[in-house]
């Protein structure tokens, strides 16, 4: 979801503007998915590389976590959200750590979407996590090293319990992946588009969506 900071440098006003306007547009996009047929959307909102940002906006950006999921989580489980997060709690302030834990609580039985958002999240962190946990198995016994595949780290990853993405967009123009979802995307399909986030709707992204609905997905085979 990127492009916040820009959206409002371009109106004249904070950084923080941006992403404020930019968290008003998720519930709009995770409200949408039914319509387009996602069950499973996954929405990166903090990096862990965004920690070098200055300290005025790292602390707006905590504040507004707060502020969304205490705000939205009614809505998210009145809409039938299932709500997951990934990535390193460590870092996060305890109340933040409560609020997420809290709403996953809630929204557990919820199958109309599973909304996934990335907090403190980077796919080099994480494989690099689940390689730790991996490793303390072996060390302990409960993993063979020979039994070792490209089966097996997925189930130490964050992201265990949820599919592979289909489809990644990302918006404002900038063609790069960012450490997101590295192991996940693999054969995942790319849209990079100039739309700044706070800018995005759902038209657009069920224009996309039936874009990728076209596409040839040959998973390294060839059609016969």
């Amino acid at each position: 979801m990127d492009g916040n900071g820009r959206w409002a440098t371009q109106r004249g006003r904070p950084r923080l503007f941006g992403h404020r306007a930019g968290a008003k547009r998720v519930r709009e996009v995770v409200e949408s998915c039914p319509d387009v047929g996602v069950e499973y959307l996954t929405i990166f909102a903090f990096s862990t590389e965004n920690w070098r940002r200055t300290q005025t906006e790292v602390a707006g950006l905590m504040s507004l976590f707060r502020m969304y999921i205490s705000r939205e989580a009614r809505a998210l489980d009145e809409f039938g959200a299932r709500v997951r997060f990934i990535g390193d709690r460590v870092k996060l302030d305890a109340k933040l750590v409560k609020l997420m834990d809290d709403l996953e609580v809630l929204t557990q039985e919820n199958t109309s979407v599973h909304l996934t958002i990335a907090l403190n999240y980077g796919g080099r962190d994480e494989v690099a996590r689940a390689t730790k946990r991996l490793a303390q198995d072996v060390a302990t016994g409960n993993l063979k090293p020979e039994d070792v595949d490209e089966e097996t780290l997925p189930k130490y990853l964050d992201t265990c319990v949820l599919p592979d993405p289909d489809l990644v967009i990302r918006t404002s123009g900038e063609a790069r992946i960012s450490n997101f979802l590295l192991w996940q995307s693999a054969y995942a399909e790319y849209e990079f588009i100039d739309t700044l986030w706070p800018d995005f709707t759902k038209e657009e992204f069920a224009r996309l969506c039936a874009s990728y609905g076209g596409r040839d997905r040959r998973f390294g085979g060839v059609k016969t």
